[in-house]
């Protein structure tokens, strides 16, 4: 199996700042974490957590951060990300898809190709029939303060 590219990752529900899994996963492990956003996509309110749904063309932008991990740290932290997103390469039972896609940094508005976690097909096709539409397109704009 060829290995992943060793990408960015682009974090848009419980990973971000001040959110309950950004410290224990992200803390120390980073380099740079900065705004940006992900053009073609909509978001969904999950049970606790968000997922980003895949759109034709550029309807909809999910917010959130881009994050780069430090290089001695990466292949542990992906490890991490894909057993928090229960994401298994190929496995028919996944809530999420890892995909890279390009992001847009909001800082300077140039795009990056980063690892994303998507809905998965058969959720994303759940979610757009009966999910309840973050319109923001922000999750933490969802979020009570606090």
């Amino acid at each position: 199996m060829t290995p992943s590219p060793r990408l960015p990752f682009f974090v848009y529900g419980t990973l971000r700042p001040g959110e309950p899994n950004h410290a224990p996963f992200l803390r120390g492990r980073t380099l740079t974490e900065e705004p940006a956003r992900l053009v073609g996509a909509v978001l969904y309110d999950g049970p606790g957590y968000p997922y980003a749904v895949e759109e034709r063309g550029d309807s909809g932008t999910v917010h959130g951060e881009l994050v780069t991990a430090r290089p001695e740290e990466y292949p542990a932290l992906l490890a991490a990300l894909d057993r928090l997103e229960e994401f298994a390469p190929g496995d028919p039972r996944n809530l999420y898809d890892r995909v890279a896609r390009e992001v847009v940094r909001e800082s300077d508005g140039t795009a990056v190709r980063a690892w994303v976690y998507v809905a998965a097909p058969s959720v994303a096709a759940r979610l757009r029939a009966h999910g309840k539409l973050i319109e923001s397109g922000d999750w933490m704009a969802t979020r009570p303060p606090g």
